[in-house]
């Protein structure tokens, strides 16, 4: 009895030490140890490079450049927060390790790009183009190609949603498409036309459910129920500007910049100077906050409490904080010229902002509204945390 006690503790000991996987490999060991739930780029436009960043110690590890025209430039994570997916305004996709720092691959896929999507299981990244139109799809781990899918003018509001499927907006036509990657080695694509002027950006809600369209051309929005497509689309918030003459748009508000906090949606309108406020569930209109500008980007702090916006052009060295128990705005900041992006740690504490033509990022504490610091960049505007990974549509 006790030889046996003995043979299971010893076969115990033995499964303990078997290593397991590739964890410390040659360039994770020692103090280059570390995950990548606090890392995040900062994209320098101008430059066609990005900074890799620690938001818990609020440096800069590591310089990459070479990746091309980065002018509108966006990214989203593999499954694990390790490797960022950028894709550049020149057709450029690439993929960096942020552990390394290192491009471990990139393909120059089409002529004029501005944005993509990582699938739902993280095996294909898919990318809108403007030029020649279409969305093309590759595989994550090599950046091979998987599907064209050809479209009659650009592509804008590509998103992930659940079931690996990828929804998308065609500007220049006014219609919306799914393409379904969920059987293997195939794909479907649904299409639905007329669906209003110019839709120029779009969302999906935080479950996945809800993909809504922002109009050019035209005052409202697009909704359509992606647990119930077979309904089709249908419009909210439809003539909201009715009988008031727009300003002239500097630059276009960013739906992808939509805030959501509680039971409420905020999103920007187009050349106006407000933020319209819409009731999840019934879609309709429960006010209006009037701005210091055209919003650009409406982000909402992950507790709900407040919605930061930033503004377009020329009054862009403004944001402004809005209350959503309120519906207020109850503080101004002016952190310099060109605000062009914010993104929140993802508990909230903090809120990192690029100032482009200050040639800096600054980091807020959220509670406080002090300025913690700032990092020297070149000409700097998206900010994109590899947190990320782990939400629909982002």
């Amino acid at each position: 009895m006790k030889q046996g006690i003995l043979r299971l503790l010893a076969f115990a000991m033995l499964v303990l030490c078997v290593p397991m996987g590739r964890a410390g490999a040659a360039d994770l060991r020692g103090e280059d140890l570390r995950g990548t739930g606090d890392l995040g780029i900062i994209v320098e436009r101008a430059s066609g490079a990005v900074q890799i960043i620690d938001t818990t110690n609020k440096t800069v590890l590591a310089r990459v450049d070479g990746l091309g025209d980065l002018s509108h430039a966006s990214a989203v994570f593999s499954r694990d927060g390790r490797y960022a997916f950028i894709f550049g305004r020149d057709g450029g996709l690439t993929k960096l390790d942020l552990l390394t720092a290192a491009v471990v691959g990139r393909t120059q896929q089409a002529g004029n790009s501005i944005g993509g999507a990582i699938s739902e299981d993280g095996r294909l990244i898919a990318v809108s183009n403007y030029e020649p139109g279409g969305v093309r799809v590759f595989t994550s781990d090599g950046l091979e190609p998987v599907a064209d899918i050809p479209t009659d003018g650009k592509v804008v509001g590509l998103v992930d949603a659940p079931g690996n499927r990828f929804v998308f907006s065609l500007y220049d036509s006014g219609e919306i498409w799914i393409a379904d990657f969920s059987q293997p080695g195939a794909h479907s694509v649904q299409r639905f036309v007329d669906i209003g002027l110019q839709p120029y950006d779009a969302l999906v809600t935080a479950e996945g459910r809800y993909y809504i369209a922002g109009l050019f051309g035209e005052d409202g929005l697009v909704l359509l129920d992606l647990w119930h497509p077979e309904e089709g689309p249908r419009r909210i918030l439809d003539g909201y500007g009715r009988g008031e003459e727009a300003l002239p748009v500097y630059k276009m508000p960013h739906l992808e910049g939509w805030a959501r906090a509680g039971e409420l949606f905020f999103l920007p309108a187009v050349g106006r100077h407000e933020l319209l406020v819409l009731e999840s569930g019934s879609w309709r209109e429960k006010g209006r906050i009037a701005l210091h500008g055209q919003p650009v980007f409406a982000v909402a702090n992950p507790d709900g409490r407040h919605v930061w916006i930033n503004f377009a052009h020329p009054r862009n060295d403004v944001v402004q904080i809005v209350d959503v128990e309120s519906l207020e705005v109850v503080h101004t900041l002016r952190p310099g010229k060109a605000v062009l992006h914010m993104a929140f740690t993802p508990r909230g504490e903090q809120l990192w902002m690029s100032v482009r033509d200050e040639d800096r990022v600054d980091v807020y504490d959220t509670r406080s509204l002090e300025r913690l610091g700032s990092l020297a960049m070149d000409k700097p505007s998206g900010i994109f945390l590899a947190a990320r990974a782990h939400r629909i549509g982002l």
